[in-house]
């Protein structure tokens, strides 16, 4: 008669095929985790931007009740209407001459590479560097690139998602608070509270010496770059001052496609342009930069550049762009919810010591 049982090996081969399938389970499990991490963190990436826009237009609104005595309703419409209307404004007197410098960019720029592959194919250090971005790494490069600068929804979709959280933020914003606070235990909820009011006091004073850095070193860059004779001078000091969001790198960025184009007109112009660029930058840095840094957390230059390369690594531009504000969260964070608590400790256990 049948026993019922089975014969050893081949209880050993349903143990090894269920192990199999249990690891593939928690290999799927993870994969599929990390996946939804990496679009979730996209999208937290899309809220912080939104939350910034209503930062500044609250930041703003502020401005105009203090000075004015308005009530806050219409110094937030005020504040709203006129950044529309300012933002159009530049758009309709300006964009014809943007127009048509971005034109003569794109018909000269093409020109200004190939001149300048030609001069360095006559060296053999030069030939070395071209060498190294043609074939397999220029693939590989341009890959980085279009990954470096794709996006969750595209471009033109996270910009739109991005305006209307800032809308939606800027609207009700105690509707959002609210809903946080609902999270925090009432135990903790003036630690909460004051940890919300540090983070928006210190994204506050960093949109605030941002833009005030972009717009001094659009005007300085175009400035100087018109008394020069340089061409496409509005451009390029457009370019120069959105990169100034990315703190080292985007200057840095900025002044290639300059001094490129200045070789198109002669050595001693594109000389003249680094240097324009050079001091340009050593003053936002060493006047704007102070500025900025009295409202919010003091940054290390190497934590902020670290920040950057890990954000650009996952989230592309966007992260780029966000992560010196996010790493002041992240910094606040940290303090407010470990650090201060092991200083708390540490000072009991000194007064326990002092009273033994």
């Amino acid at each position: 008669m049948a026993t019922g049982k089975k014969h050893p090996e081949e209880e050993k081969e349903l143990s090894y095929i269920n192990k199999v399938w249990q690891t593939v389970g928690i290999v799927a499990l993870l994969v599929v985790t990390i996946l939804v991490i990496r679009v979730a963190f996209d999208i937290l990436l899309m809220v912080l931007a939104g939350s910034l826009i209503a930062t500044y237009f609250h930041g703003l609104g502020d401005a105009i009740q203090r000075r004015t005595n308005l009530k806050r309703k219409a110094a937030m419409i005020i504040s709203i209407v006129s950044t529309v209307i300012i933002v159009g404004a530049l758009l309709w007197f300006m964009g014809t001459k943007i127009q048509a410098q971005v034109a003569e960019l794109s018909n000269t720029l093409p020109h200004t590479i190939n001149n300048a592959r030609a001069k360095l194919s006559q060296t053999s250090l030069g030939q070395k560097a071209l060498d190294s971005f043609s074939g397999d790494n220029s693939q590989k490069l341009m890959s980085t690139v279009s990954g470096f600068f794709s996006t969750t929804f595209g471009v033109l979709g996270d910009i739109y998602i991005i305006i209307f959280l800032g809308i939606f933020f800027t609207t009700n914003p105690s509707l959002y608070k609210d809903g946080i606070m609902l999270l925090v235990p009432r135990s903790k909820k003036a630690l909460g509270k004051h940890i919300m009011d540090r983070i928006s006091l210190s994204l506050k004073g960093w949109l605030k010496g941002t833009l005030f850095s972009m717009l001094s070193v659009t005007i300085l860059i175009g400035t100087a770059l018109t008394i020069v004779g340089m061409p496409v001078a509005l451009i390029l000091a457009l370019i120069t001052g959105l990169l100034e969001m990315v703190p080292s790198i985007g200057s840095l960025v900025a002044m290639i496609p300059g001094v490129l184009l200045a070789f198109t007109v002669s050595t001693n112009m594109a000389i003249l342009v680094a240097i324009i660029y050079i001091t340009s930058q050593t003053i936002v840095a060493n006047i704007i930069t102070p500025l900025i840094q009295k409202k919010m957390i003091n940054l290390p230059p190497a934590l902020t550049l670290i920040s950057q390369l890990i954000m650009g690594s996952v989230s592309g531009a966007l992260g780029v762009i966000l992560a010196v504000p996010l790493l002041a969260i992240l910094i606040i964070l940290i303090d407010e919810l470990y650090v201060k608590k092991i200083a708390h400790n540490n000072d009991n256990e000194l007064d326990k010591g002092v009273l033994k």
